[in-house]
């Protein structure tokens, strides 16, 4: 799917959760909030800050609050979507326009701006060292060049690529994994770098 230029063009692109969609929209842009597109997708700042993005998926469509793990949750409706892996984003799912209670979504936006305002904020852990997966470790060696390239990356781009790797479940999809993300690294790119100047 192409990324969306417009939250219109956003909504466009997910037919089946347009009013699910639309209705969120609706309540996000009745705050202080400023509404743009990140990643392709609508998000919604304060001060520049990230706190609500919207989001569509095969099987639902839901919100996203970057500091997430802050809010107290009385209706228990948020989840953690990759368990292990996100520390602060929390995500609200739904599947139908009935499922979004107007005040219950306003009480989480509410209290999401509250904590941006408060400074609330799950900071990104520094200087862990990267657990390189063995597959990866091989991969580096055989391929010309590739171990320099790699340790030459940034700590954060290095970590992102070793996660990649560590995360597959099949071997399968670790070789093609590696394959792909090879040219990447001797260029010296990032997995994430075409995502950052959004």
């Amino acid at each position: 799917m192409r990324r969306a230029s417009s939250v219109d063009d956003f909504i466009a692109q997910h037919p089946r959760w347009e009013p699910v969609l639309r209705k969120l929209r609706a309540i996000l842009i009745g705050t202080e909030l400023r509404e743009t597109i990140k990643w392709g997708a609508p998000c919604y700042t304060l001060d520049g800050k990230n706190v609500v993005g919207m989001a569509g998926f095969k099987e639902h469509c839901g919100l996203w609050f970057h500091q997430g793990v802050f809010l107290s949750d009385p209706d228990a409706v948020l989840i953690n979507a990759q368990e292990g892996r996100t520390k602060a984003l929390r995500q609200w799912r739904f599947t139908d326009a009935a499922q979004v209670k107007i005040a219950r979504v306003k009480a989480y936006v509410r209290e999401a701006i509250d904590n941006q305002k408060q400074g609330r904020e799950l900071a990104p852990e520094r200087g862990k060292p990267v657990e390189v997966p063995p597959e990866l470790q091989a991969a580096l060696r055989r391929t010309p060049g590739a171990k320099k390239a790699f340790d030459a990356l940034s700590l954060g781009k290095r970590r992102e690529y070793a996660e990649h790797i560590a995360t597959a479940k099949q071997d399968k999809t670790k070789a093609s994994r590696i394959e792909k993300i090879l040219p990447q690294i001797a260029a010296g790119v990032g997995l994430h770098d075409k995502y950052r100047s959004c």
